[in-house]
């Protein structure tokens, strides 16, 4: 288990009872999730808010945080003689909280009746079904209210807290990055026409354990790049094809990576490959520059798709007034997510607690394809940490759908499309944080121009 210094811990407990004001606040940390039979169990991962203000990165724990006193109370077992024969020694429970600035150690049998003798409890919306029926029969609540009834002060609270990521944080981050980046041009090294997708993927999971980090999410590495969330590794890898791997390390102290890069199946890009990529890559060097503190997400968001739009009007895909295809939403075509999320100790960063208490405070959320899930679009602040995950898609059914119902029919050059309904999709992403005068890359610099894949994947 590693853990941040007790002070750490303090200053992040301080911030949380000055913000929450007044009430009990219960946390509860993740159980154990069998795979098939109770002993058979998943990788465990702790629940992000509980290990961060709580440190604690183990099964069957909960806390409650009185904030008027800023007392808190550890409830769970240390192990017994039978647990210790199959998962070896552990220290006391009471020592583990003294490291994390935990007041009070009860067993686990104590919760039931603490919580029942409470008159308020406060709580983060649950999102474990386990968690959901405890707090339900704890709280005396019907399971379908116990998300509703969650805390929007705490809630907010929490946000405001984790958006602002310390100089500890930001180091852990760039931990994490830099073993995403080996397993990307791990990857780029091992692509090969004929290999399996599982193949190359393989080599994704080696480079990161031998890094001694767990997957931040599924990875995601396909030729069918405009398939967004392609979690299928079964294809093989032919010539002329493009690959697009999306992939990241949740580095020891739960901290992730989120980078994506394309690239050509044989090492090589074509001519139309590179038109587009080029394109793809201005989008999110034009992106990043434009970060600072005071400009909302979601105007760098519509820059992206102008910077897109104005290119492929240049090829010949699209036609008419820039700024009206991005007024009318055409962009969402050909780049259906939003520029990208926060990240910190979550990939998508608190998502948990709502997408818009994290990313939209008090900005409406659009319903136009694409800018509809843009997950942040709030102005920026310093020290936030997010990603920058410019695309561009060619989906053979959106096209056809849209085309069919006569969509955009004055912008959009339906029949020059069908020429790129084999192409797949580019995306390239990078983790970024907002300095007080602009913005840096985290991490040590991952290939990205067309050279630097190039003489990468042609050693």
């Amino acid at each position: 288990m590693q853990l941040f210094t007790k002070n750490t811990y303090q200053v992040r407990q301080q911030k949380l009872r000055q913000l929450a004001e007044d009430g009990l606040l219960w946390f509860p940390g993740n159980t154990e999730s069998p795979m098939n039979y109770t002993d058979n169990i998943y990788h465990f991962r702790q629940d992000s808010s509980f290990r961060y203000f709580f440190g604690l990165n183990m099964p069957n724990l909960h806390v409650v945080f009185d904030c008027q006193s800023g007392k808190s109370i550890l409830f769970g077992n240390d192990y017994s003689i039978d647990d210790i024969i199959w998962v070896g020694p552990q220290k006391p429970l009471r020592e583990l909280a003294d490291l994390c600035n935990i007041d009070e150690v009860r067993p686990l049998a104590d919760l039931e009746q603490f919580i029942k003798g409470q008159k308020s409890v406060k709580y983060l919306p649950p999102y474990r079904h386990d968690h959901i029926l405890l707090m339900s029969n704890y709280l005396g609540l019907d399971p379908q209210k116990i998300k509703a009834e969650a805390s929007v002060e705490l809630i907010k609270a929490i946000v405001d807290i984790r958006s602002y990521k310390t100089a500890e944080e930001i180091e852990h981050l760039e931990q994490a990055v830099n073993v995403t980046r080996s397993m990307h041009m791990e990857a780029m090294r091992q692509t090969a026409v004929g290999k399996y997708e599982y193949e190359v993927v393989a080599d994704i999971h080696k480079k990161l354990h031998q890094k001694h980090c767990e997957l931040a999410y599924p990875v995601i590495f396909s030729i069918n790049g405009q398939t967004l969330h392609n979690h299928h590794h079964n294809n093989q890898m032919l010539d002329g094809r493009l690959v697009l791997n999306d992939c990241g390390a949740e580095n020891p102290y739960g901290y992730a990576g989120d980078i994506t890069r394309t690239f050509p199946v044989n090492g090589r890009f074509n001519s139309r490959q590179k038109e587009i990529y080029q394109l793809v890559l201005k989008m999110e060097e034009d992106c990043i520059n434009m970060l600072k503190p005071g400009v909302t997400y979601k105007s760098i968001h519509l820059a992206s798709y102008r910077i897109m739009l104005e290119g492929m009007k240049g090829m010949g895909l699209v036609k008419g007034d820039v700024d009206e295809m991005v007024q009318e939403g055409v962009g969402g075509l050909f780049m259906p997510h939003g520029l990208g999320h926060m990240i910190g100790m979550d990939v998508h960063d608190m998502e948990n607690l709502g997408e818009d208490y994290v990313g939209y405070k008090d900005m409406q959320r659009s319903t136009q394809l694409g800018l509809k899930s843009l997950r942040l679009a709030r102005e920026l602040e310093e020290d936030f940490v997010i990603t920058v995950e410019p695309g561009i898609y060619f989906i053979p059914e959106l096209i056809e759908k849209m085309k069919t119902e006569n969509r955009w029919t004055e912008f959009v050059n339906y029949e020059k499309l069908e020429a790129y309904y084999d192409f797949g999709g580019i995306r390239i992403e990078d983790d970024v944080q907002v300095v007080s005068d602009g913005s840096k890359i985290l991490g040590k610099p991952i290939p990205k121009t067309i050279v630097e894949i190039e003489e990468l994947m042609n050693f």
